[in-house]
């Protein structure tokens, strides 16, 4: 594996802290690991209705340690023993895919999580998703801990292509963004959800390759954290921003495509530029209408 940083070591946010011992017998399956995430995490809009009020704000947690800690106050001891739904953690695709990554690099497998679009949930429709990348059998191999059996456009979950943008698999922010540019890709068709206007088109789309950056150098934020670059939901993209975006995703995809002084360069971008990058704290949003906050990373 070639890569810039150690992707089987882990961040703050994968670290599970005193629950190392719990991760540490998790297996590195993944179709038995997808399965554990999902019997400890449950999606908050796929459940709302089941999900007990008081618990809601879980969503926040960010750290694995924090969902942890709400897991195992709720169900003391091993992470596979079945839990009830309602009493699950809620969370969301990105909590699905950090809990595996922190398995999988809690045993040495380099793991990371790739944020970008799946085409496979709505028709005609490419939802904002985190899937896991992890290097088995001497690649990266793509992998939806969320689902439980194959899609249209994904015959088999634990093994995920990607895709080209608008078709029915997964494709990466940054190729969403370069399809975009290039007047390939309807923006107003990626975004949360059909029903949810706000939450779409160009600004959306360049603020999911900042989230990728982040998430691919290990600052595996929630998905409605800002800072830097990104942007208020729906407005417009600067001329100005389109440009810098579009060197940042230039240089994602020539990572991607193997090119490691590619990587290195947007490494150090990333460490540099707080466009890109998170300082102390983000201002953290809420998916339920709760007003924004300012939140310490440390």
């Amino acid at each position: 594996m070639r890569a810039v940083i150690d992707h089987a070591a882990h961040t703050p946010y994968s670290d599970p802290g005193r629950h190392a011992d719990l991760v540490a017998a998790l297996p590195v399956d993944p179709a038995a690991l997808s399965a554990i995430a999902r019997n400890v995490i449950e999606h908050y809009r796929a459940s709302a209705h089941e999900l007990p009020e008081a618990n809601l704000r879980e969503v926040n947690s960010r750290w694995l340690e924090r969902i942890l800690d709400a897991d195992q106050s709720r169900h003391p001891g091993p992470l596979a023993a079945p839990r009830e739904l309602a009493t699950r953690v809620p969370g969301c695709c990105r909590d699905h895919t950090l809990f595996c990554v922190a398995a999988l690099r809690t045993h040495g497998v380099p793991a990371r999580s790739r944020v970008g679009y799946a085409g496979y949930f709505i028709d005609g429709w490419h939802s904002d998703h985190v899937i896991v990348e992890a290097w088995i059998d001497g690649r990266w191999r793509h992998f939806d801990s969320e689902l439980e059996a194959p899609h249209a456009g994904v015959p088999d979950p634990l093994d995920i292509p990607t895709d080209e943008p608008g078709g029915r698999g997964f494709v990466t922010a940054a190729a969403a963004w370069a399809a975009y540019r290039r007047g390939d890709l309807d923006a107003e068709r990626h975004g949360v959800d059909p029903n949810v206007p706000v939450h779409r088109g160009p600004r959306f789309v360049f603020d999911e390759v900042i989230y990728e950056v982040a998430h691919r150098f290990g600052d595996e934020l929630l998905l409605w954290d800002a800072w830097g670059r990104i942007g208020e939901p729906g407005t417009p993209v600067s001329d100005d921003d389109a440009t810098w975006m579009d060197g940042v995703a230039e240089l994602l995809l020539a990572a991607d495509a193997g090119d490691l002084e590619a990587e290195r360069t947007l490494l150090g971008r990333y460490r540099a530029d707080a466009g890109l990058h998170p300082g102390e704290t983000v201002v953290q949003a809420s998916p339920f209408g709760d007003a924004a906050i300012t939140v310490s990373l440390a």
